[in-house]
């Protein structure tokens, strides 16, 4: 009879262990999803009032490069609630986070992010061919990208957007 009550007691208790874990695991998603939809309001409320968002989005920082502009702007008044800052600057980070270093850096920056965030450059991968069949594609449908910088993006897409291996 001890024993079964043992038991029951084990399963009682992994029961609401494993309840809690998945309850926590669906709040993060949850929480995870709510971040961004803040912080695309936090952006649209308290930076555009001063900023062009295009100045926001040709930024590519990363964690502490943005967690320092915006505790600068917060200083300079922006209306960015300090509770607000970690989520935002996460927000920031998937969504105009940094690139890698080179010459087509400034490429993309400046003409890829007219249409596309970065997070869309960043997630989508290519072989040399298949990203010079993307830019053929792109300069079809009117991208401003000049003959002499051609070369340049399609050299920094090959080399930092290549397939996994």
């Amino acid at each position: 009879m001890k024993s079964m009550r043992a038991t029951t007691a084990l399963w009682i208790v992994a029961t609401v262990c494993s309840a809690a874990i998945a309850f926590g695991a669906v709040q993060n998603a949850q929480d995870a999803a709510m971040t961004d939809a803040r912080g695309e309001q936090i952006l649209n409320q308290s930076c555009s009032s001063c900023h062009e968002l295009r100045n926001i989005e040709t930024q590519a920082m990363d964690k502490d490069a943005w967690t320092s502009l915006v505790n600068s702007m917060i200083e300079k008044g922006s209306t960015i609630k300090k509770e607000d800052v970690p989520g935002f600057v996460g927000y920031l980070v998937r969504k105009h986070g940094p690139l890698p270093d080179g010459a087509g850096k400034r490429v993309m920056l400046e003409v890829c992010t007219q249409c596309h965030e970065l997070e869309r450059v960043r997630s989508h991968s290519g072989s040399r061919d298949e990203w010079e069949a993307t830019l053929l594609s792109m300069l079809n449908e009117g991208a401003p990208l000049s003959d002499d910088d051609f070369p340049i993006i399609l050299n920094y897409l090959a080399r930092n957007f290549r397939p996994k291996e």
